[in-house]
């Protein structure tokens, strides 16, 4: 019975998790692009000057990952979300009531740090946690639902703020993680401990794939991966609209907008219908081919507006496939034993290089063009698929022995 219960995806949990990631990501992170022009006229800020915080919270945010990873594996990924509910909604109360740009700094990196703590990275971690043999498929499934996240929460942010000042916004907000997300992690951390407890008993952990004495080098070489392939996502979808309007594709922005959402949501669920049994590097690999692949369509189709249409579609199957291979390649290379350390790893270099790109891609257009810094960076995203290769070449090194043997 044990067996049989450890193979079927833990349902409850994924929705629940799912109602929690859309309200995370709508409320901590989607919606500061909505709100961020008043926050400016409100701080007597440029919009450039909100962003620039945003980005050193996101670059704080980076450096406590790893501790946070480990604090996944040491008392639980649930108890970590339960306290990063709490702590996400006195960030954001405390956000709103700022009285200078200093406090509302620093109430910033406290949202962006109470992020990681509730989002996929944990989520992750707990699905892992719950029932190892089925989290690949778990976190296909999780995904899959919290892909709706910023369709959901532009059109919540855009109408509250129609009627509310963005500090009654993120009041709003706070209690949405107070009272939603809270109850249901706290439910989470007990389920989370039976689910081990019933699990142990027949197959308490998954082996990786990789032996190790690979594995140092094998997640490095991941890690470069998913990070370059980070790099170019955040650097070309916070300068869209600048680059189409560069590439003479202004007009389009909003259709590229409006196709970038399904067609990350429609990668997760075609891999969920037909990619069941798709390994996870192979997976990965196909992300890393879609990203730069869009930027390069883009690169050489402007100003043909099919093409920014193709592009929105490759690119955005890309980023949803980006988000399932970070919870899924881990777990397959590595096995379920000190999963939360490495998604805390991983999280922190996905978090810096996020953080940083903006800044670098900006600069890069400002000085040598449009058209060579969108060709750098599909070079960029480009070696994230050598990066892969490797890793597939340390698999089969482990196999070699065997076979002549």
């Amino acid at each position: 019975m044990g067996s049989v219960l450890s193979e079927r995806v833990p349902v409850l949990a994924v929705l629940a998790l799912g109602l929690t990631q859309i309200i995370g990501y709508g409320t901590l992170y989607y919606s500061f692009s909505i709100l961020a022009p008043d926050m400016a006229a409100q701080l007597s800020w440029s919009s450039e000057w909100v962003f620039g915080a945003l980005s050193i919270a996101l670059l704080v945010g980076g450096l406590t990952a790893p501790w946070l990873g480990m604090l996944f594996d040491r008392i639980g990924a649930a108890r970590v979300m339960t306290i990063g509910s709490f702590v996400a909604a006195a960030a954001l109360t405390v956000c709103a009531l700022a009285p200078n740009k200093a406090a509302y700094v620093a109430a910033l990196i406290a949202v962006e740090a109470s992020a990681n703590l509730v989002q996929y990275g944990a989520a992750f971690a707990l699905l892992v946690q719950i029932r190892p043999q089925v989290a690949s498929r778990s976190i296909t499934y999780l995904t899959l639902i919290a892909g709706f996240a910023s369709t959901i929460f532009w059109p919540i942010t855009t109408a509250l703020h129609a009627h509310l000042s963005w500090q009654n916004v993120y009041l709003v907000f706070a209690a949405l993680n107070l009272f939603v997300c809270m109850p249901i992690h706290t439910w989470l951390s007990h389920e989370g401990t039976s689910s081990r407890v019933k699990a142990s008993a027949a197959a308490p952990r998954v082996e990786g794939m990789l032996p190790p004495a690979r594995r140092r080098i094998g997640f490095a070489i991941m890690v470069t991966g998913f990070s370059l392939m980070s790099l170019v996502s955040s650097a070309v979808l916070v300068h869209l609209v600048p680059l189409l309007s560069g590439l003479g594709l202004g007009a389009t922005a909003a259709l590229v907008g409006t196709l970038f959402g399904p067609s990350q949501v429609g990668s997760r669920l075609i891999n969920m219908v037909f990619g069941k049994n798709l390994p996870a590097l192979h997976l990965a690999m196909i992300a890393a081919v879609l990203i730069p692949g869009g930027v390069l369509v883009l690169l050489f189709s402007a100003p043909s507006v099919p093409g920014a249409m193709a592009f929105a579609i490759i690119f955005g199957m890309g980023n949803g496939l980006l988000s399932i291979v970070t919870g899924t390649l881990p777990l397959h290379l590595f096995g379920s034993d000190g999963y939360g350390r490495l998604q805390g790893k991983m999280m922190a270099a996905r978090l810096i290089l996020s953080a940083l790109a903006p800044f670098v891609l900006a600069f890069s257009m400002e000085n040598i063009g449009i058209p060579s810094s969108l060709g750098i960076t599909a070079a960029l995203g480009g070696l994230s698929i050598i990066a892969l290769l490797s890793i597939a070449a340390l698999r089969q090194e482990q196999h070699r022995p065997a076979e002549q043997s």
